[in-house]
């Protein structure tokens, strides 16, 4: 059953109770309230932390609207509910999200490009494995069922091509097993730093395998979603700059969302940039992924429509 975003809010009254510019009134307007339910990811993401940030900034600053997040498995999970209608808005990766034919799924569309996540291939640092061809018959985690990550590395072993033992483990949990000697190296799609990463380069001594071939052959094999990038020097502790592979993160949206509600959050979402990059008011640790999320990139989604209401707001901004 589709959930009911409604009702509609006329984009003027929005924004200006949002900003607080009714002249000659002594309070704002009242607006009906609207429930929307955002999908994230798995514990130990990215998406988990910035997902929550944009749900803090969209209730604080639209104004009779509630953003909760769900948890997920990250991004294909995140389409399936979106097209399911459990959820209004969802993190995914571009390549993932990518159809055959080039095209956005049906009955969605995005509201911005936000920040690109890059393919991390962990180990550590004591490890035998110095290059990726040395994941053949290796335990290795695929990320969690549904993810980007299960997504993109299993594009990058069947390219390789490389056969593994893959497990499907979370970022929190894969970090755990590595660190444990459950598995011999971990794959995550994710901002830079990520927090599973990040507390166990902390903690021991890791490495992070370069993946600069496995970048050409994405870039040859599937066009569009993907680019060379580099994971730098200062991402985590001990860990040298490294070469991967760097894919786009969407922010979705179900189209029958009304537009004036996603022009209100798309306001929101380039507004308050800054304070998103600040610690949220339940997560101690701020979110530097979100310092990339500028208008001159957010318009750059490539083949995956903008619905109606982003598009007026990135409209009106050029004028």
């Amino acid at each position: 059953m589709v959930l009911n975003p409604e009702p509609r809010l006329s984009r003027r009254a929005v924004l200006l109770a949002a900003g607080g510019l009714l002249a000659g009134c002594s309070r704002q307007p009242e607006v009906d309230e609207v429930h929307l339910r955002l999908a994230t990811g798995p514990a130990g993401a990215v998406y988990r932390r910035i997902g929550g940030a944009l749900a803090e900034h969209v209730t604080e600053h639209v104004p009779g609207a509630t953003l909760v997040t769900v948890p997920s498995g990250a991004s294909t999970d995140n389409i399936r509910m979106l097209r399911a209608g459990e959820v209004h808005l969802g993190l995914t990766s571009l390549d993932a999200l990518i159809t055959t034919d080039g095209s956005a799924p049906e009955g969605l569309s995005a509201i911005c490009r936000l920040y690109d996540s890059h393919l991390h291939l962990v180990v550590m640092a004591g490890s035998a494995i110095d290059e990726f061809r040395d994941l053949e018959g290796k335990r290795i985690s695929l990320g969690a069922r549904d993810s980007g990550t299960e997504f993109t590395s299993l594009r990058v072993l069947e390219l390789g091509p490389v056969k593994a033992d893959g497990r499907y483990l979370s970022q929190a949990a894969s970090a755990a097993a590595l660190r444990d000697g459950e598995i011999d190296a971990m794959f995550s799609l994710t901002g830079v730093p990520t927090p599973a990463i990040t507390e166990l380069a902390q903690r021991h001594p890791i490495r992070l395998i370069p993946l600069d071939a496995q970048a050409d052959a994405l870039f040859t094999a599937f066009p569009g979603p993907y680019t060379p990038a580099m994971i730098p020097a200062t991402a985590y502790a001990g860990v040298p700059a490294t070469r991967t592979v760097a894919v786009p993160n969407m922010l979705l949206v179900r189209n029958d969302l009304p537009d004036d509600l996603v022009y209100a959050i798309t306001d929101t979402i380039f507004t308050h940039t800054g304070t998103i990059t600040s610690a949220s008011r339940d997560d101690a640790e701020a979110v530097p992924e979100a310092w990339q999320i500028n208008v001159r990139t957010g318009i750059s989604t490539a083949s995956i429509p903008l619905h109606p209401g982003a598009a007026a707001w990135f409209r009106d901004r050029k004028r």
